[in-house]
Formats: structure tokens, sequence, C-alpha cells
């Protein structure tokens, strides 16, 4: 009798094993990843599109942040979600998938890694070849009108800042922050020609397009050196590639008795010819 019910049990225990290994693989499923891309027209989005080899429901985390996309069973699934909303604070971001079928089986997919664009991608349609380039350089190259209070005068001035390189943190449309160099000329003045090399950070906000706290070192390359410490609003877009700006810089030397200047500039602001970090 112990004979027989210790067949039986042996016999029993495959079945049920044999069961399982059956089930389970009745119950897999693959996910295939089929678009995974970023808009370049604005408002900038990522897009999603994969399919799985099951009806499921499915979701999916952004740096540990659980989003849902199908929260019906389905093959086809796919997710458009604004990059603002999702409040990276890095040039990258990653992502797994996470679907469920009816039999409650879940699937994890690996990690995936999407890199943000440093600039802004010209779609084939809006590029206009060689002119759009030519006309960009004519506009990138028009010096910023300046209004200069200096040593109880009044002044004009004509500045160039060339923005050198940028540092990518938060999103793409503008850099975190980065190093330009600036020549200035005022107008009958006393100290008439400046350069000045500095680091801007960029903050993006909403309503306007961005705001800009800074500082530079500056020379008129005759002893009259000093820092400056500025403000300055990006106030609108022009064709994605320009950003016309308000600006109040405070300029003043550190050695006794040293002489200080205001200025009030406007100008356009691009990192279009810049090498991007």
């Amino acid at each position: 009798m112990n004979m027989r019910l210790s067949k039986f049990l042996i016999v029993f225990l495959i079945a049920v094993k044999i069961f399982a290994q059956q089930d389970t693989t009745a119950s897999s499923f693959d996910v295939y990843v089929i678009d995974s891309f970023i808009t370049p027209e604005l408002p900038h989005k990522f897009v999603l599109t994969f399919a799985t080899g099951d009806s499921c429901t499915s979701k999916i985390l952004i740096n540990k942040k659980s989003l849902n996309v199908s929260e019906i069973f389905t093959d086809n699934h796919k997710l458009e979600i604004e990059l603002d909303k999702l409040k990276l604070d890095s040039a990258s971001f990653s992502y797994s998938i996470i679907a469920k079928n009816k039999n409650g089986k879940e699937v994890t997919t690996e990690s995936y890694l999407v890199a943000l664009p440093k600039r802004l991608v010209i779609a084939p349609e809006q590029d206009v070849g060689i002119f759009s380039i030519c006309l960009g350089g004519v506009i990138f190259a028009i010096p910023s009108p300046t209004y200069v209070y200096a040593h109880g005068a009044h002044h004009l001035s004509l500045s160039k800042e060339i923005p050198l390189i940028n540092f990518y943190s938060i999103g793409y449309n503008y850099p975190a922050g980065y190093l330009g160099v600036e020549y200035s000329f005022i107008d009958e003045s006393e100290h008439k020609n400046f350069l000045r090399f500095g680091y801007k950070q960029i903050i993006q906000v909403p309503f306007i397009k961005y705001i800009s706290p800074g500082i530079d070192a500056f020379t008129d390359f005759k002893g009259y050196n000093g820092l400056c410490v500025e403000f300055s609003a990006g106030l609108f877009q022009i064709q994605n590639i320009f950003t016309f700006y308000l600006r109040y810089r405070y300029n003043f030397q550190l050695i006794k008795d040293g002489e200080d200047f205001h200025e009030i500039s406007i100008g356009l602001y691009s990192n279009f010819f810049s090498l991007n970090l």
C-alpha cells in the first residue's frame, strides 16, 4: 500500500510540474519596442510605441516614475507625453516597460536610455537650404544696442556676445548655462573698447522663455579692469532659433575708488553656433 501511494505521489508531482511548466509557457509573452523618439516641434514630446505578444495592460517607469500607457487589455500600446511634464533633471532619461496579461503574468523589460537632443532639429519641411543658414548667420551677427550710464554721462554702445560652450542638464530648448565672450564699443567715452568673458545661468520659467543671472570679468586693454553682474530675461523666440532678450548689467572695479557704470541692452540670443556639452 505504501509502495502504491509512493508511486501515485511521484506521478502526481511529475504531472503537476509538467502542467505548471506548460502553464508558464502558455502565459509568457514578449514586449517589442516599435518607436521611441522625441518630437522636434513645440511642445516637445516623448513618443513611445510598442507591441505585446498577448493582450495586456501596460505602464512605463521613467526614472522610477510610473506612468500608465494602456489601462485596457490590448496588444498595441502608445504613449505621448510632453517633456516639461516629466520634470527631467538631466540630459537623458531611462525607461522600462511593465506589461501584465489577463492571467496576471507580468513582464518587465530591460532599461532603455533616451538622450535628449542638445539643439533644436529642423524638420525637413522647415529647412529652406543654404539661404536659411546664411540669413541665420547675418541675424546672429547683429550687435546689441545698449544704453550706458557712466560717470554721470549717457552713452550709446554696441556689443556682441558669442556663447562658446553650452552646458545641458534640463531639457534641450536652452542649456542650463553657458560660457561666453563679448566685445563692446562705447561711443564718446573715455573707455571705448571692452572685452568680457563670463558665465550665464539660464532658468526656464513660465510666461516668458527664461531668466538669466550672470557674472563676467572685463578689460579695456588699458588697465581698466573689473567685474560685472547682470540679469537678463528671454522674452520670446524668433523661428525657434533666436530669443529676444532684455538685459541689465552693473560694471564695477575692485580697486579702491574704482569707477562703475550701468548698462541696459536688448539683443538676440542663440546657441546655434556653440559647442554643446
